[in-house]
């Protein structure tokens, strides 16, 4: 046995009273927003295409810049806030958001709105981080605290769900900007409330922030995340082999660095806790699968079934709603089952989902579609509650923003690789099967990009109408739904090994500084 290191047969820690759970939503509100932001984007392109006119490249740095400023950031914003203090770092970050919002709304140009969306992805940096660790230091009590971090994840689930509908009713009545205005009364709210309801917590020994750290930390995330973003768009090349190799020897520098460090910028010693080795794993393992299936099912809805972005967004409802249930559920079901027990079964039943999702086909691709969507978002949402637990749970209480951002890196890298990985597959599979299509009277240049993609065979179908442009449709959307059952499957299997995984690792777990996860509880 290990020894353990839980502080068990210690004094029982205090409870969470009335002002925590208060603050605890007033902490849900810009996680709402956080991903918010990463959905209504999407649905305002066309518009703001129209009104600005970027060029090719503009429009995808204006969709993509948010996402990698805040994946490379999130280690140094979880360290500093450590430093300065968690509470003073996520109102600071709530004024530049609020800020970098109304900027954004009134962008007279393709440069502006990439510079704005730029900082609107610095300061969400300071959101997960900050809120994540703020909880840790909050709810003390293993169970409660478990609960708490249950409906940390919710609220970006909800975000994730009301996103797309809210983006889309603003969208019809208001211009293109009213979409980057909704987080502003939200932000004032929390800088108004966030002094009152929520304590401070810094670690009181921290050292100076060790800026080449942070530049190295910042360079590996962004490079291995653009590169995993070309093989996904475009497949393997070499500038995205060159972008993830550097990445991954910046990497290897930051490591040694940190090494050397007194005061690291990351604290290595964490990886050395069964507990939170495992969980870290099991938390890429499953964003690594959910990412992939979120993009390809909203893919299949719109250009498979038929249906309009807002009907497929309406149609992913179900599977968000059986997230927000299941990460709620969670801390309900390790009252009575242990923590290893209940998160094998959650992988299994995630792995089920998408052995449903296999099968989609036929005149009930749309109810297979969303039963199998429920189930791993059933499954995959105590996966990601307790793993989350766990991790925070693995660090000191003044280390909490570190283990944080470990925590959303992970997520961040996990997702990124999935659709990389998975996207890859897709391409491959489509244009195997795409190969042999005989496009009789449509220019070369055409052909290519049926044969490339389902978007673009359904832009040429649409454009040479006919018999050949229906038996153009029909062959594409076959050959899509072969590529999307082969990835679904793997997504599947990855998960099954991910429990097995789960089963060895979290069996000699042992999580540090009070962590829900006690031993009996893993063990048991």
């Amino acid at each position: 046995m290990d020894k353990d290191i839980t502080g068990a047969g210690a004094a029982a820690p205090a409870r969470a009273t009335r002002r925590e759970w208060l603050g605890l939503a007033v902490i849900a509100l810009p996680c709402v927003l956080y991903s918010m932001d990463l959905t209504v984007m999407n649905l305002a392109v066309p518009h703001i295409s129209a009104d600005l006119k970027p060029t090719g490249a503009q429009l995808l740095w204006m969709v993509d810049i948010y996402g990698f400023m805040i994946a490379g950031l999130l280690v140094t914003m979880g360290t500093l806030g450590d430093r300065i203090g968690r509470r003073r770092l996520l109102l600071i970050g709530a004024l530049a958001f609020g800020a970098a919002s109304v900027l954004a709304a009134f962008s007279t140009s393709a440069e502006m709105l990439i510079a704005t969306r730029a900082l609107l992805g610095i300061a969400g940096a300071t959101l997960a981080p900050s809120t994540l660790s703020l909880i840790r230091n909050m709810f003390l009590d293993p169970g409660q605290r478990t609960v708490a971090i249950g409906v940390w994840i919710t609220s970006y689930s909800v975000g994730g769900a009301i996103g797309p509908l809210i983006g889309g009713a603003l969208l019809e009545h208001f211009w293109w900007g009213s979409v980057f205005l909704v987080s502003v009364p939200v932000m004032v709210l929390l800088l108004v409330l966030g002094p009152v309801l929520l304590p401070e917590y810094k670690d009181p020994q921290a050292g100076r922030l060790d800026l080449p750290s942070a530049a190295q930390s910042l360079a590996a995330v962004l490079a291995v995340i653009y590169g995993l973003k070309r093989i996904a768009e475009g497949g393997v090349d070499t500038v995205s082999l060159v972008c993830v190799a550097a990445g991954v020897a910046m990497g290897m520098a930051f490591v040694r660095r940190q090494r050397r460090l007194a005061s690291p910028l990351i604290d290595l010693a964490l990886f050395r806790v069964p507990a939170f080795s495992a969980a870290l794993a099991i938390n890429i393992c499953c964003f690594f699968g959910a990412f992939g299936a979120f993009l390809f099912i909203a893919q299949y809805l719109q250009l498979v079934v038929g249906l309009s972005p807002l009907q497929a967004g309406l149609w992913t409802v179900p599977s968000g709603l059986g997230f927000i249930a299941g990460s709620m559920m969670a801390p309900q079901v390790v009252r009575h089952v242990s923590v290893r027990r209940t998160v094998t079964a959650a992988l299994l039943l995630a792995a089920l989902g998408f052995g449903v999702l296999s099968q989609v086909g036929g005149p009930h691709a749309l109810a297979i579609l969303v039963l199998g969507s429920v189930i791993f978002s059933l499954g995959l949402a105590p996966v990601a509650t307790l793993s989350t637990d766990l991790i925070v749970g693995s660090a000191p209480p003044e280390r909490a923003g570190a283990a944080a951002a470990l925590s959303e890196t992970g997520s961040e890298f996990g997702g990124a690789l999935g659709i990389a990985v998975l996207g890859s597959i897709v391409t491959a599979v489509y244009r195997h099967a795409m190969a042999d299509n005989v496009l009789e009277g449509v220019a070369p240049a055409a052909a290519q990009a049926a044969r490339s993609t389902l978007g673009g065979a359904v832009a040429v179908a649409e454009e040479i109408g006919g018999s050949t442009g229906s038996s153009l449709l029909e062959a594409a959307r076959a050959a899509y739904g072969q590529s999307f059952q082969m990835v679904v499957g793997i997504s599947g299997l990855l998960l099954v090994a991910t429990a097995v995984l789960a089963g060895l690792m979290l069996k000699q777990g042992r999580a540090g500084g009070g962590s829900s996860l006690q031993p009996e509880n893993i063990e048991t």
